[in-house]
């Protein structure tokens, strides 16, 4: 028997929300905080299952933290440098892309290691090759267990990298941030070329800037080319507050320039270092009314116009849009999502799938999405393909006219547990 959740239609969009920390952020600084000199004491961390994956995988790694405030400050000695495991393990990180390939990568960096990363089924289908060809042609000893350029993997450590390395930069922008975090503590400088296009550079901007607040310097030569300097130590800037997750932002945005009401959403402002912060002049060019305060961002609901985008580098909260586009005048168009196919689920198919539930016309490629919404939204059952954002975003049908089923909504459990509860304290009803 399915867990279905049914949200009945909203009247009006009204009230206050102060955001989670951001999944990107929080990962990351884990990671950082657990290879730097000293203890750091990170606040609003994120408390979901991609963080908590990580904090096991830590954990079983040797690094001693202690979490407090409801699992939202966590306080780490850091190992200051390498993560050399005492025994062997199997590290299971469930879905977590934030957890796997950085980790593939700085396991690697073992002299020598008996570790073996896995994960749920989708993990199994999300590929790694790039990263893996890669390593090992710095020496690491990787081997696939079970299909071929996907995980489950085995580390045997070895990686010394080279001075000049290349990575394929068209898949997923995690290849290059696993890279960028280890070519510190490496004997050498290193070069890293990117092969083809990068996609999603902002989340290279969060991992570049993290890296500097933990005292590295990282040379990007406009995404083609990056230069790190090597024998170098990450340093504890002792305290670090996450700032709100601006994907998380997009859904309660999106309601309020849909059916507000005022919606102000605190932990966020304009300078965020997320590249999801550019959702923010999207929904305004849009027709939404947007207002920036010192840690907040306010929203109220305008008459919406479609927007014809490339979102390649916002490929998360594209998915927010698309749905918005069901509540816009005109025809939606969303380009150069190409890696929409290989993250949680296939997110073109399902998006498509989806959305004609509702009675839109949609058009799907290989990288793009074209979506003519209905006259009237149908009432639909969503299918989510335990995707916690095709939860989210399909959320906004809501307010509509009719109701909306969402099927397996525990999915939100990866990155938000709360959000139906918070989706819930906005809504008002006839």
């Amino acid at each position: 028997m399915k867990n279905i959740l049914t949200l009945p239609s909203v009247n009006k969009i009204q009230g206050c929300i102060k955001l989670p920390g951001s999944k990107s952020i929080s990962n990351r600084a884990l990671l950082l905080s657990s290879l730097a000199q000293g203890t750091t004491k990170l606040i609003n961390l994120l408390n979901s299952d991609d963080i908590h994956h990580m904090l096991n995988a830590l954990k079983l790694l040797g690094i001693k933290f202690t979490l407090s405030c409801n699992n939202k400050i966590c306080t780490i000695i850091g190992n200051n440098g390498i993560i050399k495991p005492k025994k062997q393990l199997e590290l299971y990180v469930g879905n977590a892309g934030t957890v796997i390939r950085p980790l593939t990568a700085l396991l690697s960096l073992n002299d020598n290691c008996d570790i073996v990363l896995t994960g749920e089924p989708r993990m199994k289908e999300r590929p790694i090759k790039d990263l893996v060809d890669t390593l090992r042609y710095g020496g690491a000893k990787i081997k696939y267990l079970e299909k071929k350029n996907y995980p489950p993997i085995y580390l045997g450590g070895g990686f010394t990298g080279t001075k000049n390395i290349q990575i394929e930069g068209s898949i997923s922008s995690q290849f290059l941030t696993s890279l960028l975090i280890i070519c510190p503590l490496i004997e050498h400088n290193t070069s890293i070329t990117i092969k083809n296009n990068l996609v999603s550079k902002p989340y290279i901007d969060i991992t570049i800037k993290l890296m500097a607040i933990f005292g590295i310097k990282v040379k990007n030569n406009n995404y083609k080319n990056f230069i790190i300097t090597g024998k170098q130590k990450y340093i504890s800037p002792g305290e670090y507050i996450i700032e709100g997750d601006a994907s998380s932002a997009s859904y309660f945005l999106s309601a309020a320039a849909i059916k507000g009401g005022k919606i102000k959403l605190i932990n966020i402002n304009k300078n965020s270092i997320q590249g999801d912060i550019k959702y923010v002049t999207i929904l305004q060019k849009m027709g939404a009314i947007i207002h920036y305060g010192k840690n907040y961002i306010s929203c109220t609901r305008n008459i919406l116009n479609a927007i014809n985008m490339d979102m390649n580098d916002i490929p998360d909260v594209a998915m927010t849009i698309a749905v918005t586009g069901l509540f816009a005048n005109g025809v939606t168009t969303i380009k150069n999502i190409y890696n929409w196919r290989v993250k949680e689920t296939d997110r073109l198919t399902a998006m498509s799938n989806e959305l004609k539930k509702t009675g839109a016309n949609v058009i799907t490629g290989r990288d793009y999405i074209v979506i003519t919404p209905p006259k009237n939204i149908k009432k639909a059952i969503i299918e989510t393909y335990n995707d916690h954002r095709m939860a989210m975003c399909f959320s906004l049908l809501s307010l509509s006219n009719n109701l909306v089923s969402i099927i397996n909504p525990q999915c939100v459990n990866k990155t938000y547990p709360n959000f139906f509860k918070e989706f819930k304290k906005i809504c008002f009803y006839n």
